[in-house]
């Protein structure tokens, strides 16, 4: 076991009246009588978000991409990028996520067992865990994100 799962369990243990978000998986749309159905978003359960992290109450996910369900409408985009994220808000809705709730999708599990920098935002130096906070950021401590992620969590900055 590395050092990461005791810093991950004690996290959990500070979090559990925190707030947790939805993550779900997103399924493309099947064919029925020969009519494309339109994708949606399948909840898979919850976890608390910390930054990079998702963490659920038996794992460690890498987050992917974060979508705030809303109604499907017909819009003009400026950009491609809008319209995807307009499809992913409507498939959400489409699979159960309350209007204004996030989900997060494309998330990746993290094996705390083999923490490869390459696959996952938590690595091992000395014995000691650490994370990187952004694809462009170094690694920090991952005691002292947890701790700084934990408290953000439980106590927002006013109006945040």
């Amino acid at each position: 076991m590395t050092g990461a799962a005791p810093l991950i369990d004690a996290a959990r243990a500070r979090l559990v009246d925190a707030p947790r978000e939805r993550i779900g998986e997103l399924q493309e749309g099947r064919r029925l009588l020969g009519i494309p159905r339109a994708p949606r978003i399948v909840p898979r359960g919850t976890a608390w978000h910390l930054g990079v992290l998702l963490v659920t109450d038996d794992g460690i996910l890498a987050t992917g991409d974060i979508v705030r369900a809303r109604a499907e409408v017909r819009r003009g985009f400026a950009a491609e990028s809008q319209r995807r994220r307009a499809e992913l808000a409507a498939a959400a809705a489409r699979g159960g996520v309350d209007e204004g709730e996030t989900v997060h999708i494309g998330w990746r599990p993290v094996d705390l067992e083999r923490l490869d920098p390459a696959s996952a935002p938590l690595a091992l130096r000395d014995g000691e865990a650490w994370v990187r906070w952004s694809a462009a950021g170094g690694y920090m401590p991952l005691a002292r994100y947890l701790d700084e992620r934990v408290e953000l969590l439980r106590h927002p900055p006013e109006r945040a």
